[in-house]
């Protein structure tokens, strides 16, 4: 006896299937339509040579996808003469990247992902990237809790004003001074990441300082205006504020050029800044680089690499540098500051984690590091 054949819906639906570009990362359904909407979650990927084909989908107006650092823009194409704008974008394997739509002049969030960094912004991970257990899925519409504490800052060093919040996690301990805190009050929940890592015994209470950057060349070149403001007015603020804040274990945590300066403070200034943890430091720089179009071409190290060779003892100093593996042109700069470091006797933690120039990749890095630099 012959099995029956299917049905007419699943007929249907089989067609559609078929005629779908899409039906490989397993959204089904014809694209553009109300049913295909409701169902559609992105970014989806499927695996493809050495690493993984990725889906990402936008719905209305022409639009581009735009990368923090990994890529440049890309323009979405067209489904047919639907509503349904798409990308297929090779990845490597093992990469957790920042993204946005551009579409009519503004910058949007995706809205079918709900894993987001700020209102704008998405945040896109490849399956077989490392978990990251403490940072919670952000939605763009929802809003991030901010520190009661609230310092006013107005520098004589650095000149004007700026807000500085300090948050003791679960009762505070050693202060852990967050270059660029901006983005890690708005774009990355570090409040949520730091008490859920303490909860897990992971870290140790700690009090987190987030100091706002107005000038980031100017301010976190190799220059000692900001730590000479961060020792003379910045830090007696913090004990004088009420919370909980062990200065004898202050942890500098930097990114980039805040990265840079971390190391630069922990050379210059080792009478308070001893333990840093430091995510793709800007080792590349050096005075004018940042005006030169390749400023990642000059000697590796740039101008950190001169002032460690000059350092015979950093015994004192505990250093977790993390970059990401696939920020190649970085690594020649990273490595040398590195062994360097280390050579002039500083107790020194090297890893890699799974992302190009991006925060949504450093910041395991950043809980880890910061635990590891308190010992």
């Amino acid at each position: 006896m012959t099995a029956p054949g299917p049905g007419p819906a699943a007929e249907a639906a089989q067609a559609a299937d078929a005629e779908s570009p899409f039906a490989a990362f397993g959204l089904p359904g014809k694209p553009g339509t109300d049913a295909f909407w409701a169902a559609a979650r992105t970014p989806l990927s499927v695996p493809a040579d050495d690493g993984w084909l990725t889906l990402f989908l936008w719905r209305g107006s022409p639009a581009d996808l735009d990368f923090e650092s990994w890529s440049g823009p890309l323009p979405l194409r067209r489904w047919a003469a639907t509503d349904c704008w798409y990308a297929e974008v090779p990845m490597p394997a093992r990469l957790r990247v920042t993204y946005r739509f551009l579409a009519d002049g503004e910058a949007c969030a995706d809205p079918r992902n709900p894993d987001g960094a700020g209102g704008d912004r998405s945040i896109a991970a490849t399956p077989d990237s490392p978990p990251q257990p403490h940072w919670p899925a952000v939605g763009p519409d929802d809003v991030l809790p901010l520190p009661g504490t609230r310092l006013r800052w107005s520098s004589e060093r650095l000149g004007g004003r700026r807000t500085v919040r300090v948050h003791p996690v679960a009762g505070g301990g050693p202060v852990v001074l967050l270059l660029d805190g901006d983005d890690w009050l708005y774009l990355h929940p570090a409040m949520t990441a730091f008490a859920s890592a303490v909860a897990a015994g992971e870290l140790e209470p700690v009090t987190l300082v987030f100091l706002p950057a107005k000038d980031r060349e100017a301010e976190f070149a190799c220059r000692p205006e900001l730590w000479e403001a961060v020792r003379d007015e910045l830090l007696p603020l913090v004990a004088g504020s009420g919370v909980r804040a062990d200065l004898d274990r202050l942890v500098v945590a930097g990114q980039s050029l805040g990265g840079l300066s971390a190391l630069y403070a922990a050379l210059e200034f080792p009478e308070f800044v001893s333990r840093i943890a430091c995510q793709s430091g800007a080792f590349w720089w050096a005075p004018g680089a940042a005006e030169l179009a390749d400023p990642l071409g000059g000697p590796a190290g740039g101008a950190i690499a001169g002032l460690l060779r000059r350092e015979t003892d950093l015994s004192r100093l505990r250093c977790a540098f993390d970059v990401g593996e696939h920020e190649t042109r970085m690594l020649p700069h990273c490595e040398l500051a590195e062994s360097l470091t280390e050579r002039a006797g500083a107790t020194v933690r090297v890893s890699r984690s799974a992302s190009d120039h991006d925060r949504a990749g450093w910041r395991q890095a950043l809980l880890r590091d910061v635990a590891w630099a308190l010992g």
